[in-house]
C-alpha cells in the first residue's frame, strides 16, 4: 500500500515509542459534516480523470470490509505491542485535527465517503510511513513526522494524498486488475455474478500491506490530495516542499517508501504546475476560519 512498505514485519520488531494501551479513536464522517460539505456542484480545480472501471470487478464494500479488519489486527498489534499512540498524545490530536479539516471535502470524490467510518491513528515506529486504507482507515507512524520535521501543511498533504487513493479506489482497481489476471476471469463471469472474484475480495486484507500503485495513480494523488489539503485551508506551496523533503532523504539509500513514491523533478514540476489552481480554494477556506 501506499506509504505502507513492509508495515507489518516492523510491528513485531522491537517500536521506537512505547505508549499505554488506550482504546482507538473513531472518526465518523458525520461528526466533520458541521464545517460544511463540499457542494456536490462544486469543480474540482485540479485536472484528473474518471476513476478506472476495472475497480468495479471488486466489490467495494467486501473491500472495505477487508480493509477494517487487516487495519483492526495491525493497530490491535501495535497496542499489544504498546507502540499505539494515546488518544490525548499531541500528535494523535494534531492528525485528527488535520483529518477533520479534510474529510468534509472527501464526499464529492466519492459519495461512498459519507458513510465511511473514519479513523486516524499513530503508531511508535521509526519508519517513514503513513496510509489511508480504503473505507478511511488512516495511519501515520512516529518516524515520518519526527525525523521530517513535517508542518501542519505537509502533513495535510499526505494525508490528503492518501486519502486520494482511498477515495480514487486504486486499491480496488490494482486488485481487480491483479485478481482477474490470476483467475482468468472473463466478462461473463463478472455478469454471472462477479465468479470467483466476489469471493476473493472479502479476504483481500492481507494484499493491500504490499499493494503498489502505479505512476498514473500516484499523480492522480498528488492532485486530489492537493485539493483537499488547499480546501482544508492547508497551504499549496507545502506539497512542493514536502517532497523536496523527500528528495533529501535519498541520501543514503533513502526511506523504502521511495520504492513506490518516485520522487523525483517531474514530480515537484507538476505539483508547482498545479499551486496556483487551487490558491483560490485555500485563500477563501483562510477566510472562512
Amino acid at each position: 500500500m501506499c506509504w505502507l512498505c513492509d508495515a507489518k514485519t516492523s510491528l513485531q520488531n522491537r517500536p521506537a515509542h512505547r505508549w499505554s494501551s488506550r482504546r482507538g479513536f473513531l472518526l465518523a464522517s458525520g461528526a466533520a459534516a458541521a464545517s460544511g460539505l463540499l457542494p456536490a456542484t462544486a469543480e474540482a480545480q485540479v485536472d484528473v480523470g474518471g476513476a478506472s472501471g476495472m475497480r468495479r470487478l471488486v466489490p467495494a464494500q467486501q473491500l472495505e470490509n477487508a480493509a477494517a479488519q487487516q487495519y483492526r489486527q495491525m493497530m490491535e498489534q501495535a497496542r499489544r505491542q504498546r507502540a499505539l499512540a494515546p488518544d490525548d498524545h499531541p500528535q494523535v490530536r494534531r492528525l485528527r485535527r488535520i483529518a477533520r479539516d479534510l474529510i468534509p471535502f472527501a464526499p464529492p470524490w466519492n459519495p461512498r465517503a459519507r458513510d465511511w467510518q473514519w479513523e486516524v491513528n499513530l503508531i511508535g515506529s521509526d519508519q517513514i510511513n503513513a496510509f489511508c486504507m480504503p473505507g478511511g482507515k488512516i495511519a501515520f507512524y512516529t518516524g515520518i513526522l519526527e525525523r521530517m520535521q513535517l508542518t501542519d501543511d505537509e502533513v495535510a498533504m499526505i494525508m490528503g494524498h492518501e486519502m486520494a487513493h482511498a477515495l480514487r479506489e486504486h486499491a480496488r482497481a490494482q486488485l481487480a486488475k491483479t485478481q482477474a489476471t490470476s483467475l482468468g476471469l472473463s466478462l461473463g463471469a463478472q455478469l454471472l455474478g462477479l465468479g470467483d472474484l466476489g469471493n476473493v475480495a472479502a479476504n483481500l486484507g492481507t494484499q493491500l500491506l504490499s499493494l503498489k500503485y502505479s505512476r498514473d495513480d500516484e499523480t492522480d494523488a498528488d492532485l486530489v490530495g492537493l485539493e483537499l489539503a488547499a480546501r482544508g485551508a492547508y497551504h499549496p506551496q507545502a506539497s512542493v516542499t514536502l517532497w523536496e523533503k523527500m528528495v533529501a532523504q535519498t541520501s543514503g539509500g533513502g526511506p523504502a517508501f521511495l520504492s513506490t513514491h518516485p520522487s523525483g523533478p517531474n514530480r515537484i514540476r507538476e505539483l508547482q504546475a498545479n499551486v496556483p489552481r487551487v490558491m483560490g480554494l485555500y485563500e477563501q477556506a483562510r477566510r472562512g476560519r
